[in-house]
């Protein structure tokens, strides 16, 4: 894939090595100093709350060269991260009336969300609380090692579909499938399975106007239908537990994830992205 850099970080949160990726509070001088003084005049020791003053005033010896060469490393996999997300929020800002763009946080381990607690384990995801996009960036090795779908446009595909989410949300779609839930429970999982098929083809889509600019290379599109199918619900139950329940489904089949990210990347157009219409599988 062609994306290239074109270095804008404005848009991007870059938590890796903070502890706003571990569940304690990192505290400077100043906030050591408040703390204490509460202390004083509460009769309270309020470091016990946010942690001692001997582990929070500052990074652990070695550990902001780690944290440098663990980026370095990262280099290739941030590129495609953060050129992809620009670009599909650049698409969108276009086509879609009142756009406004999210955000990418970059993290490792573990993070806070508007949503709450995030890991690793969890997978890239989008917030619809905070507008952000969340990976740890090793999901990509995962994805080429553990799931098949190596490259960039593989890489690109699970940013474009985050994006999808957060278009959804602005578009509205997002709270009536929420109200929907609440309203027929029994229908929670079908309608998130719609909603995820969606995020597919709107991914779909955005690669129909990168190939239009000549920015995909040969084989980037199977790449990418690859990462889609790669991440149904039945091969990810069938791996872990031998079979699948597609009545426990909340993404789709890989079928379907494949089927509805080459529907929006044969026609480009979000309106051939309408998983909840009749006769929809």
């Amino acid at each position: 894939m062609q994306l290239g850099d074109d270095g804008d970080r404005s848009n991007v949160e870059d938590r890796r090595g903070s502890m706003l990726s571990g569940t304690g509070v990192r505290l400077g001088l100043g906030g050591t100093v408040v703390v204490a003084l509460l202390s004083i005049a509460f009769g309270k020791n309020l470091f016990s709350v946010v942690g001692s003053p001997s582990t929070v005033t500052g990074p652990e010896p070695g550990r902001s060269a780690q944290v440098q060469q663990q980026k370095a490393a990262e280099a290739p996999l941030e590129k495609v991260a953060v050129a992809s997300f620009n670009d599909v929020q650049r698409v969108w800002s276009e086509r879609v009336q009142g756009f406004r763009p999210a955000r990418l946080v970059l993290f490792w381990d573990q993070t806070r969300s508007g949503c709450g607690e995030a890991s690793a384990g969890m997978g890239p995801f989008y917030c619809p609380a905070d507008e952000r996009v969340y990976i740890d960036l090793r999901f990509y090795r995962e994805l080429a090692t553990r799931f098949g779908a190596p490259g960039e446009f593989a890489q690109a595909y699970v940013i474009a579909h985050e994006v999808g989410h957060h278009l959804q949300k602005l578009l509205g779609i997002e709270r009536k499938v929420r109200v929907a839930q609440q309203h027929d429970p029994s229908r929670r999982n079908v309608l998130s399975v719609r909603l995820e098929l969606q995020a597919d083809c709107f991914a779909g889509a955005w690669g129909k106007s990168a190939d239009r600019r000549r920015l995909l290379d040969p084989g980037d599109v199977e790449a990418g239908l690859r990462a889609a199918s790669a991440v149904g619900d039945d091969r990810l139950q069938r791996a872990a537990t031998g079979h699948a329940n597609p009545e426990t489904f909340t993404h789709g089949s890989a079928e379907q994830r494949s089927r509805w990210f080459r529907r929006g990347f044969e026609s480009g157009d979000l309106k051939s992205c309408d998983t909840f219409g009749s006769n929809r599988k």
